[in-house]
């Protein structure tokens, strides 16, 4: 059987709405070109949700594969489409890793890995997103 995700928006005002996940969180979505938006807007959560699934995977693959990781940062950056629907076109994730003695070929493989095989996330974009990656490993 097919895995099924359930969340549910409530509306409290303007464009502002609190999401519920399945998992019992709780998050304001707004509109980020509003005055005095109080949350994150449905493209900029997207971004989020992309950049979260491939930087899990990552720390789960080099833990597998005995990497001693001390630290991850994954920024993310998205071109939008001009015209309606403003879907992204072009994704670039940077990961930034620390750790004593990270191999870089296990951090390449680790992040393809998730960006051809685990990333839900990622794979669920338009196929005609162009998705770039950047790997920066430093001591640490």
């Amino acid at each position: 059987m097919a895995e099924r995700t359930t969340t549910k928006l409530v509306w409290q005002s303007g464009m502002r709405f609190e999401a519920h996940s399945a998992s019992g969180h709780a998050l304001t979505v707004d509109s980020p070109g509003r005055p005095g938006h109080a949350g994150a807007g449905p493209m900029e959560l997207l971004l989020i949700g992309v950049a979260s699934c491939t930087a899990m995977d990552v720390v789960a693959i080099l833990e597998k594969m005995r990497e001693k990781l001390a630290g991850l940062d994954v920024e993310i950056a998205g071109e939008r489409a001009a015209v309606n629907p403003k879907y992204y076109t072009a994704i670039t994730l940077t990961y930034r890793l620390r750790g004593k003695g990270l191999d870089r070929s296990k951090v390449e493989r680790a992040v393809e890995l998730s960006h051809s095989t685990y990333c839900s996330a990622l794979a669920s974009l338009r196929p005609d997103c162009a998705v770039t990656t950047a790997i920066e490993i430093s001591e640490g």
